[in-house]
């Protein structure tokens, strides 16, 4: 285990933005399609399928990149201050300043939902997208299921207590200004303009965002070429072994596909 901790810490680098806080990242080299994995909310780029799928590009000869968003894991800044535009935002440095040729991004829950804004910002870029559990709009539309009073309560005080059961607090603190802020980057509300290859993975027994987002996701892509996975018994994380070896397998068809396709 020791000697795994150093791998990962050893090896971190830093994209600096001029303008920006600094985004830790991990970058293996190889050939196209590279593939990109997105954390969630309050994750970092040492997950377990962060992991395996680097494992497997890195056996295939693939280029991978793992990153922190700005305030997360080992990058700059603060995540208080952060918000959904600005994890947006840091998507498309890494892929602007890190990559080259076609990417297939992996994006897990939170990751998901800024993975769909990185293919409609980037769509020469992003070849193929493969969601885990995708929380699009999710915060969103969590916090106006709340009573009024709930809302206007969070409203007064400036922050919300989003239960979760990944951390010792019982939930994470977001700020009203998050919210107000996420509402501008919804894109279940009309058709989503993506048309490249969708992979949509997620667990029926998923506590935290709902599978029916999953299907939301895929009646809204333009794209006719989007197949849903659905796992009886996966939980939130789909980190079980066989969770894991359906995602790299799902990565594995599409980097296939791909090459039949150039």
């Amino acid at each position: 285990l020791f000697l795994l901790v150093c791998r990962l810490k050893s090896s971190v680098s830093f994209l600096a933005r001029p303008d920006r806080p600094s985004l830790a990242y991990h970058k293996l080299k190889g050939r196209h399609p590279g593939v990109v994995f997105l954390p969630g909310l309050n994750s970092n780029m040492n997950g377990q399928k962060a992991a395996a799928l680097e494992d497997f590009c890195n056996s295939l000869g693939h280029a991978f990149i793992r990153f922190d968003y700005t305030g997360c894991g080992s990058s700059d800044g603060k995540f208080e201050e952060c918000t959904v535009g600005k994890w947006r935002k840091d998507v498309l440095s890494i892929l602007d300043e890190l990559t080259d040729g076609p990417q297939i991004l992996v994006g897990s829950s939170l990751g998901g939902w800024l993975m769909l804004h990185a293919a409609i910002a980037r769509p020469d870029k992003v070849a193929a997208l493969v969601g885990v559990a995708v929380a699009a709009d999710h915060l969103v539309t969590s916090f106006k299921k709340l009573p009024i009073e709930a809302q206007k309560a969070i409203e007064e005080k400036g922050e919300w207590k989003f239960p979760t059961k990944h951390n010792e607090e019982g939930y994470y603190s977001l700020t009203y200004d998050f919210i107000r802020e996420a509402e501008n980057h919804c894109v279940l509300n009309s058709p989503i303009p993506i048309t490249c290859p969708i992979r949509l993975i997620h667990g029926m027994k998923d506590d935290v965002v709902p599978w029916q987002i999953s299907m939301q996701v895929a009646d809204r892509v333009l794209s006719k070429d989007v197949d849903v996975i659905l796992r009886k018994t996966g939980q939130h994380q789909m980190s079980e072994k066989e969770d894991k070896k359906l995602l790299v397998n799902t990565v594995d068809d599409l980097i296939d596909k791909l090459a039949t396709l150039a």
